[in-house]
């Protein structure tokens, strides 16, 4: 594919001619192994990492990795933590390493679930998933050492789309809501914005892959609510909890988060948004970026404020 030349900045660029591959045939591959990373998360001085078996219904169940930063006053806040990855593939490294931050450094603890991914399991079963660990944590918020009215949600890419889909349907279903929501170039369904029209051979994501990752996802839409894939669609997202939301320039996702910040401040709900100049989808992967750590420090403030007591 011939591509424009983004003025991508320089610490970046070592990214700017990879997608990730979608071919059907190595999916399955490539899934496998990145579901290794799950098992090689260990305890260290600072962390320790247990792992559960989360129920979601219909006899199966799920994996997950909590993550405990030592020495953290109980009942602790608790962030439910999502996963990019398109719908189709599982954690990557750059997610341990930040779900692992998160809790050491926001004193909170941290729900890491490994949700079930297309195209073996298409829409609904992602957020289906992704709502049972929220809902898993309030359940057993007495044994986890967790305080119930302090949890907020996160995620990035796909998983920003999930982290926003379980509080439509905590409102739905009648489950406390999170106290926050934190999404990092988040998909929110906005279909026709001008950043899809756009980007269509920018790196890491762009509209081309985003047709892709639909096909996988998306096999029958009517098989659960349109919201809970496209959050920005809701007939009102008056009832959900202040967000953060962080977008890439180059990056056909951008105006998904920056219309969906949008909505919810003319809804009346806080919504802080931060949009990063230089920078491609994923950009969370160069860890050691000045602009990442800048980025991953406003969402450490974030949490903080979310989880401060009496607010």
């Amino acid at each position: 594919m011939r591509r424009t030349e983004y003025p991508i900045h320089s610490d970046f660029r070592a990214w700017a001619h990879m997608n990730p591959p979608l071919n059907r045939a190595v999916l399955p591959a490539m899934q496998g192994l990145l579901r290794l990373l799950f098992d090689r998360e260990k305890s260290t001085a600072e962390v320790t990492v247990e792992r559960y078996t989360i129920p979601v219904g219909g006899g199966a169940s799920i994996r997950a990795l909590w993550y405990v930063p030592k020495g953290v006053e109980e009942p602790a806040p608790c962030l439910v933590d999502y996963h990019g990855g398109g719908y189709v593939l599982p954690a990557a490294p750059y997610h341990y390493a930040l779900a692992r931050e998160y809790a050491l450094r926001a004193r909170c603890k941290v729900l890491f679930p490994e949700y079930r991914l297309a195209p073996k399991h298409p829409f609904p079963t992602p957020p289906e998933d992704c709502f049972a660990a929220y809902a898993w944590v309030l359940d057993h918020a007495d044994t986890l050492g967790v305080d119930p009215a302090r949890t907020a949600v996160a995620g990035d890419s796909a998983g920003g789309a999930l982290a926003a889909a379980v509080c439509l349907m905590a409102e739905e279903r009648g489950r406390p809501m999170p106290r926050g929501q934190m999404l990092v170039y988040p998909v929110t369904g906005a279909e026709g914005a001008a950043s899809r029209r756009k980007y269509t051979d920018t790196p890491m994501c762009n509209s081309r892959d985003m047709e892709k990752y639909g096909k996988y996802y998306l096999q029958d839409p009517s098989a659960g609510e349109h919201i809970w894939s496209a959050p920005i669609d809701a007939p009102s997202l008056a009832a959900m909890p202040p967000a953060y939301v962080e977008t890439a320039e180059f990056d056909c996702l951008r105006d998904d988060g920056v219309l969906y910040a949008q909505r919810l401040e003319r809804e009346g709900v806080p919504a802080e948004l931060y949009n990063t100049e230089g920078t491609i989808h994923g950009f969370d992967i160069v860890q050691d970026s000045p602009i990442v750590r800048a980025c991953v420090d406003r969402r450490i403030g974030f949490l903080q404020r979310v989880f401060e007591k009496g607010e």
